[in-house]
């Protein structure tokens, strides 16, 4: 019985291993192709198909296909083989300096900014009220719409000038020990423009909220926090994404300048309404790239 059954098993191999393992050669012999990965996801008959039609000539027509995503057989990731529909994503803006930066999820500035946000937030109500009824509108408020609709009126770099004009000359600088009595205090554009009175960042928080509130898309504005080097002390700007390249706004001048250009500068958080990052100290050798005229100098 067991001799019967063994040559029933014998039989059964010399049907079956041949086509198994021609399979298996086949699918070795090509396993340095693009295509090899999608032949060992799909039956032979789809994989042959895929690979003539779908498969790239040669890794280079698929710059975005890597080995790992090679082994993913999702309709997704076959999809973006194709080489006349590659896949290829448009990169995002790169964070102003051209450096890059990682969320902070605690910390002072984090804590200061949320709560700015949430003053900002609420002021966006009175703003509102005030666009509906200017008659029953604070002084602050009607000062802070008077600058946006400087800068409505104008488009591209005129309206990025009127703000930083219009900001600059509306604050006269004090400190916040002078001010407040404290040490550091952020401020929302509604109360800064109560005392008409406020140090760099109160200057960068009007400017970040008058751009936006102007028409300019939130994406494209950032309030930097910078080391002044040659006074040792932390300063606020403002960057505004324009014309390909990050444009700095700053209270101790009335020109716009480059981001490349702030060479006293070492940037160390950039905050907008996705939170706070903070520059990756190992980019930061990097950031000087050309100097600073002497007119705009720190």
């Amino acid at each position: 019985m067991l001799c019967r059954v063994a040559a029933w098993s014998f039989a059964a191999c010399l049907v079956v291993w041949p086509a198994h393992a021609s399979l298996e050669l086949s699918t070795l012999a090509d396993a340095d192709s693009p295509a090899a990965a999608i032949a060992i996801a799909t039956p032979l008959d789809q994989a042959q198909a895929k690979a003539e039609d779908n498969a790239p000539t040669s890794p280079i027509d698929s710059p975005t296909q890597n080995p790992a995503q090679a082994l993913d057989n999702t309709p997704a990731k076959l999809a973006a083989l194709d080489p006349a529909e590659p896949g290829v994503v448009s990169p995002p803006v790169a964070e102003p300096f051209g450096l890059a930066a990682i969320p902070v999820s605690f910390g002072n500035v984090l804590t200061k900014w949320s709560g700015v946000e949430a003053d900002i937030r609420a002021e966006d109500k009175v703003l509102a009220r005030c666009r509906d009824n200017i008659d029953t509108c604070p002084a602050p408020a009607r000062d802070f719409l008077a600058i946006v609709d400087q800068g409505r009126k104008l488009t591209g770099r005129a309206r990025i000038g009127v703000i930083n004009r219009a900001v600059n000359l509306a604050i006269e600088p004090m400190s916040d020990m002078a001010q407040w009595g404290v040490p550091d205090r952020w401020s929302a554009p509604l109360e800064t423009l109560t005392t008409h009175r406020g140090d760099c960042e109160d200057y960068a928080i009007a400017k970040y909220v008058a751009l936006t509130q102007a028409g300019i898309p939130a994406a494209d504005v950032k309030l930097v926090i910078v080391r002044n080097t040659e006074a040792d002390e932390d300063h606020a700007v403002v960057a505004v994404h324009a014309d390909g390249g990050w444009i700095m706004l700053d209270n101790r001048w009335l020109t716009l300048i480059e981001d490349n250009n702030m060479s006293k500068a070492i940037p160390l958080f950039v905050l907008d309404g996705d939170g706070v990052r903070q520059f990756m100290p190992v980019a930061l050798t990097g950031a000087r790239r050309q100097p600073t005229p002497a007119s705009l100098g720190f």
